[in-house]
């Protein structure tokens, strides 16, 4: 079923975007408030509150200090929005918060993939639940940010992709137990994109094999060294832009029935249709394909 094409308007109308320090959240959270929205753009950082501010066209943009892995953090956060839309209610939430664990799963200790989880995945969780009461007098949207990753997995992206899976499991559930109240939930899918994250995915990665076993490390480095190279050259090549992505959020905050899934790029959407249409078998021999030097690009996980 296709989604009406009649728009919501977003004057009068609070969102809070997550993550929005850089990257995909920057841009989204800027987009939202030259439309009209009242953003609250969450950051951890004053340097980056200070330069949201700046960078607001309306200059009504509210720089939200937010920590999704802090309990404290995102009960304040909570406050302050529930201060600021004063019984009127909240109208979107954007999950956008994310990190990228990218390395041999051998290699990734438990504490890594606590870390990757507890940011994309149980943050996301608790912030969706501190805001649940002022989505709910607005009958309003939660929008989780998750990734091609979360159809298919990729080699050496197994602790992220093991995130956004998860995530989209998360927002099934949500959606069917928040149909009742008037909440709609919807997922934005994001294929590659050129932003700072992907210099932090390598850097990260490098960080992970470095701390590794030399006698594991090796038998790792070669292949996942490629598959640094080429992952970050995908973006750096992709047509997709993060205005493309804010669009996708704006459809989904403001469609009168909003999707249940937005995918963002050609590469996200080649991935929904080989997860619906290849046996494992398929794709494995594909990802063996490149992990043996076979092949000059990564196939399109997002």
């Amino acid at each position: 079923m296709f989604a009406s094409s009649k728009r919501i308007s977003p004057r009068g109308r609070t969102v809070v975007v997550t993550g929005a320090s850089s990257g995909l959240g920057r841009a989204c959270a800027l987009h939202l408030d030259r439309l009209g929205f009242q953003v609250f753009a969450g950051v951890r950082r004053t340097s980056d509150a200070e330069e949201l501010a700046v960078a607001s066209q309306s200059g009504a943009l509210y720089p939200l200090m937010l920590d999704v892995t802090c309990e404290d953090s995102i009960g304040t956060a909570a406050e302050v929005v529930a201060d600021a839309v004063d019984g009127k209610g909240l109208w979107g939430l954007v999950n956008n918060a994310g990190i990228c664990v990218s390395a041999p799963l051998e290699c990734v200790t438990p504490a890594q993939m606590r870390w990757q989880l507890e940011t994309n995945l149980v943050g996301h969780l608790a912030v969706t639940q501190a805001l649940l009461p002022q989505l709910r007098a607005a009958r309003g949207r939660i929008v989780n940010v998750s990734s091609g990753l979360g159809r298919i997995s990729s080699p050496f992206l197994g602790a992220y992709a093991s995130s956004q899976f998860a995530k989209e499991g998360l927002s099934d559930a949500l959606r069917r137990e928040l149909k009742p109240t008037g909440v709609d939930v919807a997922v934005i899918q994001p294929g590659a994109i050129n932003t700072p994250i992907w210099g932090k995915v390598s850097q990260v990665g490098q960080d992970v094999l470095s701390a590794s076993s030399r006698d594991i490390a090796d038998l790792y480095r070669e292949p996942f060294l490629r598959f640094l190279e080429m992952n970050e050259n995908r973006a750096l090549t992709s047509s997709t832009r993060p205005e493309n992505f804010s669009k996708a959020v704006t459809r989904a905050l403001t469609a009168v029935r909003p999707r249940t899934r937005y995918s963002v790029g050609s590469d996200a959407r080649a991935t929904n249709l080989l997860a619906r249409m290849l046996p494992d078998a398929v794709l494995d021999a594909g990802f063996d394909v490149v992990s043996r030097g076979r092949a000059k690009r990564v196939p399109s996980v997002g």
